[in-house]
């Protein structure tokens, strides 16, 4: 029998041998980059190291913010100046919220001066229209206020306005046409004594029917915009004066009519 010819082994190089080269020759460029970065000259460094800060810093002034981009070889200095901004950052803060203060209290100012030049021209109008003894005047910086006592205007228990009711009304109308020139709000107030009718079960009801009618009254009588005036019940939660007395309890029940400067809004 003749002999088996014997296969060529396949040409190049072993699979295994050439992964292992492969392997080398990474090992050799990291040394050789562990080399060159313990041999690199200092300056050359800190110059590339700063560019790269004043590319990509989130401070004002890139580099110059933590120190001209020296990043490792002075990291606790940079540190200290990280903080150091950081403190200036919080100083801004404060500044700006010292800065807003100052602006709300200046426009607190001009707001009081304002409502307090609306009350002037109204307590003028009220002298020249008699109704000193019947209307009561105050002023916030938003708002110039006129009170009129509820035993002016309504029957104890009634939302109806008496005939004495219309004369003080048409005189506050003529004074809401000439000098409001913002927002009205008509509040209705009444004491803390209980009230249960089939019309009205509590104060709420009673108060927000007063000053319901108010509304409708200087609406029918007057010229003013009925979408710059709203109407609304407080009921007994907001006196004035002692409901445990029987005159604080008439100052309780009132209606207020509230003008808004034109810097209120």
């Amino acid at each position: 029998m003749g002999k088996k010819k014997q296969e060529d082994p396949p040409a190049g190089s072993p699979a295994w041998m050439a992964t292992f080269s492969d392997l080398m020759n990474l090992l050799l460029c990291f040394f050789v980059l562990l080399f060159s970065m313990s041999s690199i000259d200092e300056k050359r460094w800190e110059e590339v190291a700063a560019s790269f800060t004043a590319t990509f810093s989130i401070f004002s002034g890139g580099a110059q913010a933590i120190g001209d981009g020296i990043l490792i070889s002075n990291g606790v200095s940079q540190l200290n100046q990280l903080d150091d901004y950081i403190n200036s950052t919080g100083k801004a803060a404060e500044d700006m919220d010292a800065a807003i203060e100052n602006i709300m209290e200046e426009a607190e100012k001009q707001m009081m001066a304002a409502s307090e030049e609306l009350e002037e021209k109204v307590e003028e109008a009220v002298s020249e229209a008699g109704l000193d003894d019947l209307v009561e005047l105050s002023y916030t910086s938003q708002y110039v206020e006129l009170t009129l006592n509820g035993s002016l205007l309504f029957e104890s228990g009634s939302s109806v306005l008496s005939q004495q009711a219309s004369v003080v009304l048409d005189q506050v109308g003529l004074i809401l046409e000439r000098y409001a020139e913002s927002t009205i709000e008509i509040e209705g107030h009444t004491d803390n004594v209980p009230i249960q009718t089939a019309r009205f079960p509590s104060n709420n009801e009673l108060s927000d029917a007063r000053a319901l009618s108010v509304f409708y009254y200087l609406m029918e009588h007057t010229s003013l915009d009925p979408a710059k005036v709203k109407h609304s019940g407080r009921g007994e939660y907001n006196p004035i004066a002692d409901n445990n007395t029987q005159e604080g309890r008439a100052l309780n029940r009132r209606v207020e009519i509230k003008i808004y400067n034109s810097l209120s809004e």
